[in-house]
């Protein structure tokens, strides 16, 4: 696993960095069983996962418990609640395995000494940040606009793997409609 881990960093910090070795080392292997949850709303989140396999949900419980789902995220990704990890704040959203997973973890500590002291970690850092973002702006943007419909199809064209994937559910919820109404609309 920690071969897929490599080759991503790889992949943008160009050809192998001095670094890297040490980098590896502060990871570990997490293995997470479907429906294991990784963070608690209200815990302060204390890891940054690299998805190696598998699928990880984000999402939130509003004041009925009713879970509104921010992301899907799946392999040779990035996942963590990062406004938590990052200001050391009681986290507003959960991290759950939708999918059994092999988790490449850094924890708190290891990540803010890689910060310090691996100067090309930060640009890793740096583009997590910029993607998560520009992934988030993106998809609020699209979708709050489109009506139901248009939702599927934007998931269709965009998102082809988390249709094969997902249960529709869960896709549901991603893309904020109701799980009837994305069961009839699929159909079509």
């Amino acid at each position: 696993m920690i071969e897929k881990l490599r080759d991503h960093l790889v992949a943008r910090l160009g050809p192998s960095p001095s670094s890297l070795d040490l980098v590896l080392s502060t990871f570990s292997l997490i293995k997470a069983t479907r429906g294991q949850q990784l963070l608690r709303q209200g815990d302060v989140c204390d890891r940054v996962y690299f998805i190696a396999s598998g699928a990880l949900q984000v999402f939130a419980y509003d004041g009925q418990f009713n879970e509104t789902t921010r992301d899907i995220v799946l392999e040779d990704s990035w996942c963590s609640e990062l406004m938590s990890f990052g200001n050391r704040q009681p986290a507003t959203e959960n991290i759950r395995a939708i999918e059994d997973c092999e988790l490449l973890a850094i924890d708190f500590d290891s990540f803010q000494m890689l910060m310090a002291t691996v100067e090309p970690f930060g640009l890793v850092y740096k583009q997590i940040l910029e993607l998560s973002y520009a992934n988030s702006v993106y998809r609020v943007n699209s979708l709050v606009s489109m009506t139901a419909s248009e939702k599927i199809q934007w998931l269709a064209e965009h998102q082809p793997r988390l249709v094969e994937r997902v249960s529709s559910k869960l896709i549901a919820s991603y893309l904020g409609i109701s799980a009837e109404t994305y069961s009839r609309l699929k159909q079509k």
